[in-house]
Order: C-alpha cells, then sequence, then structure tokens
C-alpha cells in the first residue's frame, strides 16, 4: 500500500523558503488507512457526543469544558488543526472531527492526571482506548476512527520536534469489518429519480434535476449544494466540481441531467431568486426562499422521494455508490470511475468491485473446468 505523505507546519505558515527542514519533512511513512483524508469516515458524522456519567475504576472522571484543557493541550491542538487546514487541506467536517476525538482524548487524559503532552506515554494512550471500548461502548468503527486521530496527532508532535518520542507508535486499530455499500438497481434507481412530479410542489423540477445530477455524476451531498452557475457547462455538458479539501475536478454529466438542468434553469430558478441576494444568486440550485441549498436539504430531499418511490435505506450516498457501481459493471476502468468520484486514493474506489460478482461468476464459468456441472 502507497504510503501516505503528511507535510508539517507550524501555528502561523513561514515562506517555503524559511521553514525548518522539519516543518518540510513527511511526519512519517504510515499506510494509507492513517491519511488524514481517509481516517475520518462516514460514521464520524454521526459520532456519539454523549459522555458517559460512569465512574472509572481508575480514577474519578468529570465533564470538562474546552475552557479547563490544560494549556500545553491546547497549544499542541491549535498547531495540528491549523496545519490540516493550511498544509493538508482538509475539510471542515474533517477538522471537526479531528478536534472533537482529540478533545475526548484530553480530557481524558486531564481525569487522570495527564496535563501536558510530553508527559503523555503509550500506556495513557492505551487506557483512553480501553476507556472508549468499555465506558463509552463505542463501536469498532468509531474507535479506530479516535486511534487513526490519535497517532497523525503524536505522529505530527514528533515530525516537528515538539516530542522527542512518538507515545502513539504501538497503537493499534481495532479489528473491524468493512461494510459494502448499498445500491440501488438500475430499476430501482430509475423510479428515484423519475418519483420528482408537479404535483409534489413547486421544487418538482429542482428536485429532479438534483437527482438526475447526483447519479449521473456520482457528486456528495455537500458538492450538489454547493454549485454555482458558472460551474455548470451546458455546451461543455460537465460540471466543474469543488469537492473534499478543496480539490476541483471535471465530471460529464448525462443527457438525461443536462436536459432536467436546462429546464430547471429557464422554467423555474428564476422564480425563486427574486432580487440580489450576494451568493444565494448564483447557486445553480437553491432554496424555496433563494438560498443557498444546505447539505442537510438534500438529504431530506432524498428521502422524500425514495419514501414517494417505495425504496428504502436511500440516502444521497446511495446514488453515488449506484453510480461508481454501474459504471465499473459497464466495463469502466477503476481509475477512472476514481477521478468521477473525487477519492484521493484509488484504494477508496476499490470497495465498489467487491458490490456486484456476476463477472467474476461469469468469467468462472467461462474459463474453470469444474465451475458448471
Amino acid at each position: 500500500m502507497k504510503p501516505s505523505r503528511i507535510v508539517a507546519a507550524t501555528s502561523t505558515p513561514a515562506p517555503p523558503s524559511t521553514r525548518s527542514k522539519a516543518a518540510r519533512a513527511a511526519i512519517a511513512v504510515a499506510p494509507s488507512s492513517d491519511s488524514p483524508s481517509r481516517a475520518i469516515s462516514a460514521s464520524s458524522r454521526r459520532q456519539q457526543r454523549s459522555q458517559s456519567q460512569s465512574v472509572s475504576t481508575q480514577a474519578p472522571r468529570k465533564q470538562a469544558t474546552a475552557t479547563e484543557l490544560p494549556e500545553s493541550f491546547s497549544t499542541a491542538l491549535r498547531s495540528f488543526l491549523t496545519h490540516l487546514k493550511v498544509e493538508a487541506g482538509l475539510a471542515k467536517l474533517t477538522l471537526e472531527a479531528y478536534e472533537r476525538d482529540l478533545r475526548d482524548l484530553f480530557v481524558d487524559l486531564s481525569a487522570r492526571g495527564v496535563t501536558s503532552i510530553a508527559a503523555v506515554g503509550p500506556e495513557a494512550l492505551f487506557e483512553h482506548v480501553r476507556w472508549l471500548t468499555t465506558e463509552r461502548a463505542l463501536d469498532p468503527n468509531s474507535i479506530g476512527r479516535h486511534v487513526v486521530t490519535v497517532r497523525v496527532f503524536f505522529r505530527y508532535l514528533h515530525a516537528t520536534q515538539k516530542l522527542a518520542n512518538d507515545p502513539a507508535r504501538l497503537l493499534e486499530r481495532p479489528t473491524r469489518w468493512k461494510k459494502l455499500p448499498h445500491v440501488l438497481s438500475p430499476g430501482d434507481m430509475r423510479k428515484l429519480v423519475e418519483a420528482p412530479l408537479p404535483e409534489h410542489g413547486d421544487l418538482w423540477l429542482r428536485d429532479r434535476a438534483i437527482l438526475e445530477t447526483m447519479y449521473a455524476s456520482g457528486l456528495r451531498a455537500s458538492e450538489v449544494g454547493s454549485l454555482r452557475l458558472n460551474q455548470f457547462s451546458e455546451v461543455a455538458g460537465a460540471l466543474h466540481v469543488v469537492g473534499k479539501g478543496s480539490k476541483h475536478r471535471m465530471v460529464p454529466v448525462g443527457e438525461h441531467a443536462l436536459r432536467w438542468i436546462s429546464r430547471w434553469l429557464q422554467e423555474s430558478r428564476a422564480s425563486f431568486v427574486q432580487a440580489d441576494e450576494g451568493r444565494a444568486e448564483f447557486r445553480l440550485f437553491v432554496s424555496v426562499r433563494g438560498k443557498p441549498l444546505e447539505r442537510v436539504a438534500v438529504w431530506q430531499l432524498v428521502k422524500k422521494y425514495a419514501a414517494i418511490a417505495g425504496l428504502s435505506r436511500v440516502h444521497p450516498h446511495v446514488l453515488r455508490h449506484s453510480f461508481a457501481t454501474d459504471l465499473l459493471r459497464g466495463g469502466c476502468d477503476l481509475r477512472t470511475v476514481q477521478e468521477f468520484l473525487g477519492h484521493a486514493s484509488v484504494v477508496t474506489t476499490e470497495v465498489y468491485t467487491h458490490v456486484d460478482r456476476s463477472k467474476f461468476n461469469e468469467v468462472l464459468r467461462k474459463f474453470h473446468p469444474r465451475a458448471t456441472g
């Protein structure tokens, strides 16, 4: 597996010519599963926010606020988050997830008397993982995300010479099974994208255009809501998408999506954007009040029409999963699908090769002498 590289940074990045060697060096050679762009999974957005009220058998714990964190922890956290934002270019939701996990760690360490970064040793981190498992009762996926956050954090401190040793180097993620993405059949997908009708309200054209676009281009919910008019080219039949970490990519849209986007723009959008309202006016898709379309609104839209179509277990990412799976099923190569989806690593895209096994079964029946009776 190709190692990931993280370039260290100080709280206030200096010009490249004046930065120290440590700040320009890679933090460590680590598997791609420790990469910041992949460490935070979808489950992080559903993080269990409630803290356990139980008392540890090791020492009593109290609920601490951000202002109660020792200065050593606060300073290190600020420096690390600045690095992730400026140097790694991570998205806002990913940064928030990293911060939550590290604040959990710092509150736990403080409750057991560890109040400085220099005092953190491997035993304290092993105890933190035990606490997450027994007292917080988190599932293996959530614990695995915590562990990745802690490892990347201490690797950064060690690489930038803020710590002499990396106390998290022996920390391992719990074993977990990778869930295969849920996809819709072409027939069910057609039911979903064709569900919006005039009787469903004034925004039915917008909704049809959004559903067609998500399935035609594999966009994330946040990417759909952030699209601007100048990111859509009817002549080229393509979208200029700004994805996670402000990464740009060009994504073509099919004729169906192109037709419905054009209808939305020509027949309906103007009635919802009555006046100059700043950035809202330039959004491709807007709310009923002409405001920017938030990610949660896209989720609600998809759930609404899934219910109308009689489909269950459907959310925005199911359209993205189905887009990728249908491309691979049709013979598209994995690298191209990776580019369409905006994945930083092809390893992330490879999960879709396990969804549809029909091609493998066909090859086996055709070429293996004992595959058929």
